[in-house]
């Protein structure tokens, strides 16, 4: 399933960094969220935009999860001539990753 199916995101971006949010819709998707979007996964999900560190950081009280992509924007909105590859474009980006169903075993499995 697209994580499109589960969730939505808001981005926005600053300099050369991009900063997006993934929210369930159901509280209950939360921890498939926790544990298929890793910082690991977006990187490579974002592997020829993001070319610095992708950080995650956890909101569970509001189902949550935020990833700061470092050296995401090719320097930025004033340096860059890239067109609509900033900010926003990348939270529409990120939903388009696959995750597996609810019903799939693995997502019994835990992370690490």
């Amino acid at each position: 399933m697209l994580l499109r199916e589960i969730a939505h995101a808001r981005a926005g971006d600053k300099g050369n960094i991009s900063n997006i949010s993934v929210i369930a819709y159901d509280p209950q998707d939360y921890p498939r969220l926790e544990n298929y979007l890793t910082a690991e996964r977006v990187k490579a999900h974002f592997a020829d935009i993001a070319a610095g560190e992708v950080q995650r950081f956890a909101l569970p009280a509001l189902g949550a999860l935020n990833f700061v992509l470092h050296d995401a924007l090719s320097g930025g909105v004033t340096r860059s001539l890239a067109l609509d590859a900033h900010g926003k474009t990348l939270s529409s980006a990120i939903l388009s990753l696959d995750i597996p169903d609810q019903d799939s075993p693995t997502v019994l499995a835990p992370t690490a």
